[in-house]
């Protein structure tokens, strides 16, 4: 059993789920999060709003998956995000559980 942790921009909510139901995890959490983005290094041209510490509406994903379904979760995101002309990406990590109740 692992620990599945997916962030995203909220815009890729629907693509999210799809890819979830499509790696078979019936069993998900899901909450709207506020994202931040320290900007202090961008240079000043690239940073639109002028602030240092951008804030985004973002979303949060995680789920108690089988070893199994790993590998097609993190094949079908990567698919994804290459497909992205945004810089946005879907992020996602996985660890193990070592015990669950």
């Amino acid at each position: 059993m692992k620990l599945l942790i997916i962030t995203a921009i909220a815009e890729f909510e629907k693509e999210i789920k799809k890819i979830l139901k499509n790696a078979k995890v019936k069993t998900f959490s899901f909450k709207e999060v506020t994202g931040y983005r320290d900007s202090t290094e961008d240079a000043l041209e690239t940073n639109w709003f002028a602030t240092e510490m951008n804030e985004n509406t973002s979303i949060l994903f995680y789920a108690f998956v089988s070893d199994e379904n790993v590998d097609t979760l993190f094949n079908s995101i990567g698919e994804f995000n290459k497909k992205q002309e945004s810089l946005s990406h879907i992020h996602v990590a996985v660890t193990n559980i070592e015990r669950s109740n």
